[in-house]
């Protein structure tokens, strides 16, 4: 019944307002900039491999596809690993595993090998599973219950800032060194510029590695709190008076956070791509990928404004109205031409921006003692960004275009968890850290 989850994913203690989790919650930010930066960046390292690999759509998403496979396959072990090691030393693994894989894809990059850059990463994305399955119920749980959802989008907005940077980081490095990201369009290259444009990626993934073993060593030496025993499962006697399957917000919002992973990832996947299209805004990938910047600086200004509002309405009901503005700018981008349809894609970042962190936080009310099974199979779901690979598919056989109108039916289930689904039964005494 119970999905993997940390031990120290729903820590059980009482709302304690004199406690101050600040500092704690501003290093965890670092964390949360550092594995959006390094998500984002595929979104230029795809239309290049694109053009290095000679890829269709279809194996260009599967990219990304093994990347989300990895939330999956690698959220037991993180469990189980910080629950023998704690907190604070997971923490560390993740960051090192990440540079381990950053460097993995430098030796890709010199071969050059699509094999090895799928298995590299595949490792990139295991660390940020171990660090997403602390970090984000931990920050839903650190203060009052009731803003918990105002919370993790604060937060979430420094996860927004990384992602806003790395398309220029990638732009400027991996795709302004290259031949086919400066090139006008699509173009066949020799096996030589293959090789060199490879092998572009080497610095840019050189100057990640060495980000992150520093914040694994700020990391190490900083004084985080310890859980302890707060962080203890109920007995396994009391736990068999309680069933995950009885609370609606959690069994409808296991799906809406796979099926939001697969708008967020397709329309990121595929921007570059698509507004390079002649009868779209007819640019280059590297000046595209300038373009991208401005997608997930929306997601990162709507986190912060999503945060304010949320601390006078309703969750769930801001939760509809940004669904029901993502769908309607996703039509606009299936329909449209010329910068119009550009614009109308980006735009849907903006309303993407709270989607996560508030369909995390509704999921998780009113499990109490449950917390930390629900916050599991939340993150898990995250796999869903797997599932992309499907619109690479819609996109080689009905056009690129029209393979968004798979975001803009992800966008209507998000509508509908929002209104109804993400209403609480059987709702237990939250609990929360002050």
């Amino acid at each position: 019944m119970a999905g993997p989850v940390s031990s120290t994913a729903a820590p059980s203690a009482a709302y304690n307002p004199g406690a101050r989790y600040g500092p704690a919650l501003t290093l965890l930010a670092s964390l949360f900039f550092m594995w959006g930066f390094i998500t984002v960046i595929n979104n230029t390292l795809l239309p290049h491999l694109r053009s290095v690999f000679e890829l269709s759509y279809t194996q260009t998403t599967l990219i990304e596809s093994v990347w989300f496979i990895a939330y999956f396959v690698a959220s037991i072990p993180s469990a189980k690993l910080i629950e023998r090691v704690g907190y604070q030393k997971s923490l560390v693994i993740g960051l090192l595993i990440m540079a381990a894989g950053a460097l993995g894809m430098m030796l890709a990059a010199s071969i050059p090998s699509y094999g090895v850059t799928l298995g590299m990463l595949f490792v990139i994305a295991s660390g940020i599973t171990l660090l997403q399955v602390a970090a984000n119920p931990y920050v839903a749980v650190v203060g009052k219950p009731e803003t918990a959802s105002s919370r993790l989008n604060l937060v979430q907005a420094m996860n927004s800032a990384g992602t806003m940077l790395a398309p220029m980081f990638g732009a400027y490095l991996i795709l302004g060194r290259s031949k086919g990201g400066t090139a006008q369009g699509e173009i066949v290259l020799t096996q030589a510029e293959r090789l060199a444009d490879a092998q572009s990626v080497i610095l840019p993934y050189g100057l990640v590695a060495a980000v992150l073993v520093v914040l694994a060593i700020i990391i190490a030496r900083f004084p985080l709190p310890d859980m302890g025993s707060s962080t203890a499962r109920l007995a396994k006697e009391e736990r068999k008076k309680h069933s995950l399957w009885a609370h609606r917000n959690l069994v409808f919002g296991i799906p809406a956070i796979f099926i939001y992973l697969i708008a967020e990832i397709g329309v990121a996947n595929l921007f570059v791509n698509f507004v390079s299209q002649p009868e779209i805004a007819n640019l280059t990938h590297e000046q595209a990928g300038r373009y991208l910047s401005f997608l997930w600086g929306g997601m990162m200004v709507g986190r912060f404004a999503g945060s304010a509002i949320m601390q006078r309405f309703d969750a769930g009901k801001v939760l509809a109205a940004f669904s029901i503005g993502a769908f309607i700018v996703m039509m606009i981008t299936v329909m449209a031409h010329g910068e119009v349809a550009m614009w109308s894609l980006i735009l849907v970042g903006l309303f993407h921006s709270i989607m996560f962190p508030t369909i995390f936080t509704l999921g998780i009310k009113g499990l109490g003692p449950l917390t930390e099974e629900g916050s599991g199979l939340l993150i898990m779901a995250i796999a869903g960004g797997a599932l992309v690979v499907v619109q690479g598919w819609l996109a080689d056989n009905f056009g690129l275009q029209n393979s968004f109108l798979l975001t803009a039916l992800c966008e209507l289930y998000i509508l509908f968890y929002a209104l109804w689904g993400s209403r609480p039964t059987h709702a237990l005494p939250d609990q929360h850290l002050g």
